[in-house]
């Protein structure tokens, strides 16, 4: 067993071990993460995995590309069906039939993708300044997708993602630039997200027909103060799904489970504990 937190469980999907978390008993709840340099489940997700695992068996996957996920040298990406097929098949490996599912920005896309593609398997959604409608790459995503390895880097892109700078401290940074330094980490990431940016966030795009054909009972939580995904993707997402409720946030940028996190996770608990009289 490691003792880097960050490292769980593993399971083949798609010919590469996945690393997942797998926390509690019941309903489950897919947690997928974000984008950004560094990132992994257990970095998005570790103050949720013990607040819903007494209700919820939680799953929480590195997605390829990303964390302590293996990503072959010969490995292709294509959006988002590389992702899509990788939680396929991790569910399938699992034996999880349905599952709700929290998604944090790129992770968010990824969620209503699912949800699109296997309306069987995916109950409720929480989508967490996502992406999944048209923009253009803005100056701050273009900092995050072109990162490239230093503490001075890593500050600067965790300052585009706070309201509060307070919360970027010189330790914070540290820690996550140490994960973009592991051996092979900046190789894959430059793999994922190549120039020019603007084609990666197209392809997370959903049509209107894929929106407004959604069914399920969906939770859409925004920063109203983001600068890397501007709060109007939600209100556009919120004005075609159909069984969509939407919460801003003020002062809050794109890091909202950490700014609010209170009332975040209240949120959270809260729509998905509905669920169990549905």
């Amino acid at each position: 067993m490691s003792d880097n937190p960050e490292i769980s469980k593993s399971l083949e999907t798609c010919g590469y071990m996945t690393n997942y978390h797998d926390w509690g008993e019941g309903d489950g709840v897919l947690l997928l993460h974000g984008s950004g340099a560094g990132v992994s489940a257990w970095a998005n997700w570790r103050g949720m995995l013990p607040l819903l695992s007494p209700e919820f068996r939680v799953i929480a996957p590195d997605l390829v590309g990303f964390g302590y996920t293996e990503t072959p040298a010969d490995f292709q990406f294509e959006f988002m069906q590389s992702w899509i097929d990788q939680v396929m098949a991790l569910l399938d490996g699992l034996g999880i039939e349905r599952i709700h599912v929290l998604g944090n920005s790129f992770g968010g896309a990824l969620a209503m993708w699912l949800a699109s593609q296997q309306p069987d398997r995916f109950s409720r959604l929480i989508l967490m300044g996502p992406g999944g409608w048209p923009a253009k790459v803005n100056d701050n995503l273009k900092e995050l997708w072109a990162y490239k390895p230093s503490v001075a880097n890593m500050k600067k892109i965790m300052d585009i993602m706070a309201f509060d700078r307070s919360l970027v401290t010189d330790e914070l940074a540290e820690l996550r630039y140490k994960a973009t330094m592991r051996p092979g980490a900046q190789e894959t990431f430059e793999r994922v997200f190549p120039e020019p940016h603007q084609r990666w966030l197209d392809a997370q795009v959903l049509t209107v027909d894929q929106l407004q054909q959604l069914d399920n009972e969906t939770l859409i939580i925004h920063g109203r103060d983001d600068i890397v995904v501007d709060p109007e993707v939600s209100l556009n997402l919120h004005q075609h799904i159909k069984k969509s409720q939407l919460h801003f946030f003020g002062n809050c940028g794109h890091w909202t489970q950490i700014e609010h996190a209170n009332r975040f996770q209240q949120l959270v608990q809260n729509f998905l504990l509905e669920s169990k009289s549905d």
